[in-house]
């Protein structure tokens, strides 16, 4: 069984792959497709044919949809073998991070809509305190989540949720004194939000 083929789409191609390297702060333009990246990807199999080299393919060719919208997007662990293998130092799991950002924006089909739970959740706890407090961060994601099972009408999926985090993750956190009942602040959130807000006047400036 042989990969799709990759549509080349001039129209868009410059300012798409552009705009991504603005934003991410990669160089598409370096990648000569050795595959290094994709022989070390830890979710690989998981993604089918669309490998860390291919998503970079898809962003040099201004295929945005396909881009945005593919599994290695969503299931992408932000784990830098991809950067540490690659020869010209390109961190996909930067360029992953800045496509999720833009398919949210396009109000494009979430492939994992818990891993966008999650994102959302991990952000919006950073950018209050100036670090994550685990508490709030998780009653956020079951919030997004139940909230989203509710709307499908998969109440089975809530419970079973509820029981597995509880068992698997709340209590033995818990009990290795590893889930932090308080909430702390790091120094400097207002400098955060700053770098926040200039990466939001970024974005617009691209619209």
């Amino acid at each position: 069984m042989t990969a799709p083929v990759l549509e080349f789409k001039p129209e868009s191609a410059n300012a798409f792959a552009r705009e991504v390297m603005e934003r991410s702060g990669q160089n598409v333009f370096a990648c000569y497709q050795c595959r290094r990246c994709a022989a070390g990807c830890p979710v690989a199999e998981e993604t089918g044919f669309i490998t860390p080299d291919r998503l970079v393919r898809m962003v040099v060719l201004g295929d945005k949809g396909a881009a945005l919208e593919n599994d290695l997007v969503w299931r992408c662990v932000s784990c830098y073998t991809c950067g540490t293998r690659c020869p010209n130092d390109i961190m996909t799991g930067r360029i992953t991070e800045t496509l999720k950002k833009m398919a949210k924006e396009e109000h494009r089909e979430i492939l994992r809509p818990r891993v966008a739970h999650f994102h959302d959740s991990f952000m919006g706890s950073a950018l209050r305190w100036g670090r994550v407090n685990e508490l709030e961060m998780m009653g956020f994601y079951e919030m997004k989540n139940f909230f989203s099972d509710v709307k499908r009408g998969a109440y089975k999926a809530i419970v079973d949720e509820l029981i597995s985090q509880a068992k698997n993750f709340g209590l033995p956190m818990l009990k290795a004194k590893r889930m932090h009942v308080g909430f702390a602040r790091s120094k400097g959130t207002s400098e955060i939000k700053g770098l926040m807000k200039k990466a939001e006047q970024k974005k617009k400036a691209h619209k």
